[in-house]
């Protein structure tokens, strides 16, 4: 079946005549005598008309069949789910996005390891499925590759691009009275031209360009327009090279090494990546049994700059990116600059140095979408790791494009994201304030939902440089502001957030790295004495994640 030694595990239909009943139920689907000797492919396909992230990947998928065959192997499709965070976006519905992200793994594992199948491409463009994906692809480590979607193009209004997030913010914009109803509804019509993923260096492409730089996808994949023909090119290549990689037993975890993360992590901080890149960076390297911690990411962050000027925080989208050069020459410019380790293997087989050996040291000239190392947007990461009385554990703060990276101000606090929009656009919230919205954790939502409606509210009210928030819930990567997000412990498992109250005065200070409340250690103490745990009483599926869900400060996974 292979040019080595087949995989200890590899497919049941390879192993003689024991598996005579298996291989007349294959012959059912096709199989001819010939085929027996082939190895046998899984693809995830996670096609949905749910969302527009999805709806372009069914044709993907026949792409990936269609050339599976043709390179020897024998494809199996199977689907898998997938939730629009952008549609439950500021709904109880939200509760499920980070919930998906483990039934989509634990999915993909059962229907591998169930069929056993020798590899596997996913074909991925959601927020949650592509992070799903790659935590199962690390678990069962056999050959496999990730195929993304592919980016939306952008929208068009007033001669600006429009992103989904455009949408959100015009929602802040009319309730302070800064734009009518008829630019509320114009931004809602054009935000959204058509298939892919949301078009800034939101969640969707921080993660696709992380499996990109980490090997796991083929070059120049990861900011591909989903309407383009190259996406379809991209993913007959991403068959062919998978095939390869069972061939030559390319493992993931060869490739899904401790410097691999660390190439993540310095991609994502020189793109401006989402908040979410670290959850699910934190899940992916657990399930690839590498050890990662929040303090991994703030070393990085310290010595790595940020060279793309893209949305939520700056002026381009992502097929901007792609026509500046895409992740290559980012991971160009990071390499020699000292900052990528260059001898990472990938599932070509080529090393990233190889990957990148013919791209230009510099960032082509008549475009500022990518900066040279030497002229940063920023100097250091744009996430940074806070600790301090208020996250022990840590929490973790967007702060590119904020003015003003650290405030004191008093605590306005909400035990819910829908409490807090409320006063938001209400004006209860003023300038000066610290929104505290708790209870939205992983265990205490439970699901960990996304602040982006609270964010863009204060955004479009023009008080993103005014207002600071906290949550130990999540934030999209759409989201930008002084804000601060997966705040740990969270309030459910005991943490100080739960102990906050209105009035108190809370600091935020990026520089320094700190969280801090302005409450003493008695007082405090005493609050705790007070605190009772909820009494959590969810059932199905969130009923399950809340009573196996970590920290968020350890990637908020189901199986540690």
């Amino acid at each position: 079946m292979s040019k080595k030694a087949p995989n200890a595990r590899s497919s049941a239909i390879t192993q003689g005549v024991a598996r005579t009943p298996n291989r007349a139920m294959m012959r059912a689907m096709g199989y001819q005598d010939a085929d027996f000797d082939k190895p046998i492919v899984g693809i995830a396909n996670g096609h949905s008309t749910i969302t527009p992230c999805n709806m372009g990947l069914g044709a993907l998928a026949d792409v990936a069949d269609k050339q599976l065959r043709g390179d020897g192997a024998m494809p199996q499709m199977f689907g898998t789910i997938t939730v629009s965070d952008g549609i439950s976006m500021g709904t109880p519905g939200m509760k499920y996005s980070l919930v998906s992200r483990e039934v989509i793994a634990d999915s993909i594992e059962t229907a591998c390891q169930a069929e056993s199948m020798d590899g596997v491409l996913a074909i991925g463009g959601c927020d949650k499925n592509m992070p799903g994906a790659m935590i199962a692809i690390a678990r069962m480590n056999i050959p496999a590759v990730f195929v993304y979607g592919g980016t939306i193009r952008p929208g068009h209004h007033d001669g600006e691009d429009l992103t989904v997030v455009s949408a959100f913010e015009a929602v802040g914009q009319f309730s302070a009275g800064n734009i009518g109803e008829d630019a509320l509804m114009a931004v809602e019509r054009k935000a959204c031209p058509g298939a892919g993923s949301c078009g800034g260096m939101f969640t969707a492409n921080t993660m696709s360009s992380i499996f990109e730089v980490m090997g796991m996808s083929l070059p120049y994949s990861s900011t591909m327009a989903a309407e383009d023909a190259e996406k379809a090119e991209s993913t007959a290549a991403s068959a062919t090279a998978l095939v390869n990689a069972i061939n030559e037993q390319i493992l993931p975890r060869q490739i899904l090494t401790r410097e691999a993360f660390e190439n993540a992590i310095a991609v994502t901080m020189a793109v401006g990546g989402s908040t979410n890149a670290v959850l699910h960076l934190l899940a992916i390297a657990h399930a690839a049994q590498v050890e990662l911690t929040l303090d991994d990411f703030e070393t990085i962050r310290a010595r790595t700059p940020v060279i793309c000027d893209l949305k939520p925080s700056g002026k381009y989208v992502t097929v901007d990116l792609h026509r500046a050069g895409g992740i290559p020459q980012v991971m160009k410019l990071l390499l020699d600059a000292g900052l990528l380790h260059g001898d990472c293997v990938t599932v070509s087989g080529q090393t990233i140095a190889e990957v990148v050996a013919d791209v230009p040291s510099e960032p082509p000239a008549g475009q500022d979408v990518i900066r040279p190392i030497g002229n940063p947007i920023y100097a250091e990461g744009h996430l940074a790791v806070l600790k301090g009385n208020l996250a022990e554990e840590g929490a973790v703060a967007k702060i590119s494009g904020v003015k003003q990276p650290s405030m004191t101000g008093p605590a306005r606090v909400y035990d819910s994201e829908e409490a807090a929009m409320t006063a938001i656009l209400d004006h209860t919230v003023q300038a000066g304030d610290v929104v505290v919205i708790r209870n939205e954790g992983p265990r205490g939502g439970p699901g960990m939902r996304e602040m982006l409606s609270p964010t863009s509210a204060i955004v479009g009210r023009g008080l993103g440089d005014k207002v600071g928030l906290i949550t130990d819930g999540r934030f999209s990567g759409g989201t930008y502001g002084l804000v601060v997000g997966h705040v740990a412990p969270e309030a459910a498992r005991g943490g100080a957030i739960g102990l906050v109250r209105d009035g108190d005065s809370i600091t935020i200070d990026a520089p320094a790295r700190s969280l801090h409340l302005h409450v003493s250690d008695e007082e405090l103490a005493h609050r705790r004495e007070q605190w009772q745990a909820p009494d959590i009483t969810t059932r199905g599926v969130l009923g399950k994640f809340a009573k196996l869900v970590s920290s968020a400060s350890r990637g908020a996974v189901t199986d540690r």
